[in-house]
């Protein structure tokens, strides 16, 4: 198993610990994949909360999936997971995709790096907070990371 698919699977796993009651979350084994689970989201009328990606991904980069799935779920809240020698990558997301919060690897523990972080809706690395996307109809709000999660909104 590579590296990449086992911080895949680590940071599911304590997203969904966090989260999944009331959280779809969503994860992918790479950025085509990720944008694919993204389109059939929005096939179905739901939508996506926030969009976790990890900048070394397959196929592509964190950035270059975050782009392109902004363009799928323009709402959905941004983070970068990069490690301490991308930095420059944190940077150009910033600027490219309109990042709201990077975190640097290692995220644990979760409860002081990663939580704080997806807990509040309103911290934006740019200071201005964007519009939570709606819930959908009986839906939960997918969490969606590529290496990937992707969110959906709470079900009422």
């Amino acid at each position: 198993m590579t590296t990449i698919r086992r911080t895949s699977r680590a940071v599911a796993r304590d997203v969904r610990r966090r989260y999944g009651d009331r959280y779809r979350v969503v994860r992918a084994n790479s950025g085509p994949e990720a944008l694919d689970a993204l389109r059939e989201i929005k096939l179905r009328g739901e939508q996506v909360a926030l969009l976790l990606a990890d900048h070394r991904m397959p196929q592509m980069t964190g950035i270059e999936f975050l782009e392109a799935a902004m363009d799928i779920f323009p709402a959905a809240r941004r983070v970068l997971l990069t490690a301490y020698a991308d930095t420059d990558a944190a940077i150009d997301a910033i600027n490219v995709v309109d990042l709201d919060h990077y975190l640097l690897k290692p995220w644990h523990p979760p409860e002081e790096k990663l939580y704080p972080v997806l807990d509040n809706p309103a911290r934006r690395v740019g200071g201005q907070s964007r519009r939570r996307p709606r819930r959908a109809a009986g839906g939960r709000a997918p969490l969606v990371r590529a290496v990937v999660q992707g969110p959906r909104l709470p079900r009422p």
